[in-house]
């Protein structure tokens, strides 16, 4: 081997090396693009650790009441375990840069006497297989790192969903909480009430109970209203990642009124199809493990395959004569039991079951679509209802019963059950504005995100092109 040669493998090598490098920005640039239009405005970038800059963003943004954008700002900032899922990205992305690294050669010495003899060996292998396939090798690790960056973006989605529907619920309930508050207020005016006009025998026992069982009712009310507020801003809480004074934050004191006009999406299946990353997850693995086939047929029973070079040199010490031998050898399994049938088999049902999920994503991607939009117009409709004609009807009831208390036409108990009515139409009314604002956050994360119950089933097939390989 002459020392031109010995150069152009050695630049060769160097070359190979060198091709592969860990992202400068953690693939942070590429979450964004996946996640665009879908994080309130923060970037993977910003997102992807506990810092001091992310530290002093959360400060800023509680330091005014949390609506809905700045709650997923939060989350999105200052989840640990959306941290954990970056650093998590960016294993996956040393192990890409690992996979296109050559591998490094083995070297062993060994020193023999007999005698008078001392035999040197000195025996220098190179794994020819790992260096032939080098190239698959790096390609299939930079398609699992592909896949890691679409579970990452859905992972990132879902926290930014999951933090704003929690919002809804929190605030929703704190409204609950509040108006139940002045209802059992209420109950105890009439209350008082009641037991003064039995005193004087102007109201008998049977409808100072039923005040009494109303107070009672309305006491129960609001305890189960103060424990339901209290546990959904519990789990914002954790979704934002807070404690300490942190968790005194304050919450909007409503939800947002509901829009002029619903969304009108004629194409739901056909955005699902296009934008859910879920998808192109399925769609993207399948092709992988497709390609993966072409290796474990082509390599079969062949899994390793080494180069041994091999230099001896023997000492005679009782005549000082020197013998070197020097020589390679090659080393491969023999197929005497394994042909790589199995493999083939294996590599061929991993391939099969691919395209399945594919399919099954599919259907589910459009059902869901489906489901996600006939549930966002049946809540429009229904907290439009409520908007403008049942609370508007009660509120008119409400004030034409208090007109006809003041012109002693209807008496104080009249009152006392035109209230008891009006809070079933209130709790409804806000019911149907907190399920419309659900829905809304539902359809947008089903059309354009991911299937709420997409990340399980991922991680579970995380292996699915793996497989190949590793049945190969």
């Amino acid at each position: 081997m002459n020392f031109t040669y010995k150069l152009s493998l050695t630049a060769l090598a160097m070359a190979m090396a060198g091709c592969a490098s860990v992202s400068p920005d953690g693939n942070t640039s590429d979450i964004n693009v996946l996640t665009a239009g879908k994080t309130a405005g923060t970037t993977a970038q910003v997102a992807a650790a506990d810092t001091a800059a992310t530290r002093e963003a959360v400060a800023t943004l509680l330091a005014q009441p949390i609506n809905a954008e700045s709650a997923v700002r939060i989350a999105l900032l200052n989840n640990p375990g959306l941290h954990a899922s970056m650093a998590t990205l960016g294993i996956s992305d040393a192990d890409r840069v690992q996979a296109g690294t050559l591998p490094n050669p083995h070297f062993s010495i060994g020193r023999f006497i007999e005698g008078d003899t001392v035999e040197i060996e000195r025996v220098l292998k190179f794994n020819i297989v790992g260096l032939l396939t080098m190239p698959w090798r790096a390609k299939w690790q930079g398609q699992q790192h592909e896949l890691a960056k679409l579970q990452a973006a859905q992972e990132v989605i879902t926290l930014a969903a999951n933090t704003r529907k929690t919002w809804i619920n929190a605030v929703a309930a704190q409204q609950t909480a509040v108006y139940m508050g002045d209802v059992k207020l209420a109950a105890e005016a009439g209350g008082e009430l009641a037991r003064r006009m039995a005193r004087v025998g102007n109201w008998s026992r049977l409808e100072q109970a039923r005040e009494q069982v109303f107070l009672a009712d309305a006491a129960t009310q609001l305890a189960k209203a103060q424990q339901a507020a209290f546990a959904e801003r519990e789990k914002l809480i954790r979704l934002m990642g807070l404690w300490g004074q942190q968790t005194e934050f304050k919450l909007s004191e409503r939800l947002p009124e509901i829009p002029k006009a619903p969304q009108e999406i004629s194409n739901v299946e056909e955005r699902a199809m296009r934008d859910r990353l879920d998808v192109r997850s399925t769609m993207t693995e399948s092709g992988y493990v497709a390609s993966s086939l072409g290796l474990v047929k082509a390599s079969g029973f062949i899994n390793a395959l080494e180069l041994g070079y091999t230099r001896n040199t023997t000492f005679d010490n009782a005549t000082g004569d020197k013998e070197t031998k020097k020589g390679w050898e090659l080393e491969l399994p023999i197929p005497i039991f394994d042909w790589g049938g199995a493999n083939n088999a294996r590599a061929q049902g991993v391939y099969m079951q691919s395209v399945a999920r594919v399919r099954q994503t599919a259907i589910n991607a459009r059902s869901e679509a489906r489901e996600a939009y006939h549930g966002y117009r049946t809540a429009y409709d229904l907290a439009v209802h409520y908007r403008d004609e049942v609370v508007p009807l009660r509120q008119f009831i409400s004030n034409e019963v208090l007109l006809r208390y003041n012109g002693m036409l209807l008496s104080v108990f009249d009152l006392l059950s035109d209230m008891r009515t009006q809070i079933t139409a209130v709790n409804g009314a806000i019911e149907a504005q907190r399920d419309f604002w659900l829905a809304d956050a539902d359809l947008q994360t089903t059309i354009t995100g991911t299937s709420p119950g997409s990340l399980g089933s991922m991680k579970a097939n995380a292996g699915g092109a793996g497989e190949a390989k590793a049945g190969h």
